[in-house]
């Protein structure tokens, strides 16, 4: 058996998450960063450079983190990845869901090759996907991908999270400023499920390891992803002048309004997980993630929030799924109900005067009405 090589992490995707959130704890804490994109410039400029800043945006001013020991390999160079990967100590993917058809069948192949260098030694994968039920997701897929007779529930450890780093939009001044830089709040707590790993827990400084993950993705979901739309739609629905975020979070009503909202949604998370959560932990995260969704040195605007509504509108993502969940438990949903009927209504635009290009279709459907959309997109 080779040398097994220590402190190293594979990581998919290079974007918003990957280098602001993923890749920066993991090089903080002394790992070398292996980013897999498909952005041949970034690649480029990350072997060019093996460094990079991310500007931590507070309303008393930025602050700058460089994180080093990074490096970069385009994901059609197919090979390179899978021996980098079978050596690997921990991977990571950052790539949406789209992009997981795309490193899914490398990741098995790297799989393989592992087992045959390194023996029965496991890979444990952070899931830094905005999915629920991500593992049992991506386990099926590799089980097709993989020969029947590898042992995959015992050489991959499919590691669940729940990401709550916000991550604004960057100006096209700013990212031709540093093609590298990338913008992110302060808030650094990466929530992974201790069951997930195979190995050892990493010993890497902001890793937050929950027993039950489940609670914790549905806390993001129910919570922080459906207050910061509610946010968005509503303040929208208010005044379709308003830009920023904190806009509509200064007016008295929507700030009431969309932590009312919240505070349901809590109601709905300690009915479900009573072991898990108090009502009095939920409001004091509620009032923190508020402060937070103000954060004027963020730049973030309602139209990054509330667009590609029908990814944000679906039966199983922020407004729909604890609607459901109030159904089922017979609690109340009349808050969240009007943040949805917001939402569909709602038609920012860009900087540049532009809506999100996903949307304009959404909007002819829209045009039918709330109860076409609730039926048919929502599927309520």
């Amino acid at each position: 058996m080779t040398n097994r090589i220590k402190n190293k992490l594979v990581l998919f995707g290079a974007g918003k998450i990957g280098r602001s959130f993923i890749g920066q704890v993991f090089s903080r804490s002394g790992y070398e960063v292996v980013f897999i994109d498909i952005n041949q410039q970034l690649i480029d400029n990350l072997n060019k450079s093996g460094h990079y800043k991310v500007i931590i945006k507070n309303p008393k001013g930025d602050e700058t983190i460089k994180v080093a020991n990074v490096r970069g390999i385009h994901l059609s160079e197919t090979e390179k990845v899978i021996v980098e990967l079978a050596d690997a100590s921990i991977a990571s993917l950052s790539v949406g869901q789209q992009g997981l058809s795309a490193a899914l069948p490398i990741i098995a192949h790297a799989l393989i090759l592992r087992r045959q260098r390194h023996g029965d030694w496991p890979l444990d994968i952070i899931i830094a996907e905005n999915m629920r039920n991500a593992d049992l997701f991506i386990a099926a897929e590799l089980a097709g991908l993989l020969p029947e007779v590898y042992p995959l529930d015992q050489l991959v450890g499919l590691v669940e999270t729940s990401i709550g780093k916000m991550v604004p939009i960057m100006s096209q001044k700013d990212m031709d400023e540093d093609p590298l830089q990338i913008f992110a709040e302060s808030y650094n707590s990466l929530i992974v499920a201790k069951s997930g790993f195979k190995n050892q827990v990493p010993d890497v400084t902001d890793l937050a390891p929950k027993e039950n993950i489940k609670a914790w993705v549905d806390r993001k979901l129910f919570i922080h992803n459906m207050g910061h739309a509610t946010a968005a739609y509503l303040g929208f629905q208010k005044n379709p002048g308003w830009v920023y975020l904190e806009d509509a979070l200064n007016n008295p009503q929507i700030y009431e309004a969309t932590r009312q909202t919240m505070l349901q949604s809590a109601d709905l998370l300690v009915a479900l997980y009573p072991g898990e959560f108090t009502h009095h932990q939920l409001e004091d995260h509620i009032d923190d993630l508020l402060e937070r969704f103000k954060n004027k040195a963020l730049g973030d605007t309602i139209f990054r929030v509330g667009c590609d509504l029908y990814r944000k509108l679906s039966p199983e993502d922020r407004l729909v799924a604890p609607i459901k969940t109030a159904i089922k438990l017979h609690l109340p949903y009349d808050y969240i109900l009007k943040a949805l009927i917001a939402g569909i209504t709602f038609k920012a635009v860009d900087e540049n005067g532009k809506y999100f290009p996903a949307d304009e279709p959404f909007f002819i459907e829209a045009a039918k009405g709330a109860d076409f959309i609730i039926k048919n997109i929502c599927n309520l």
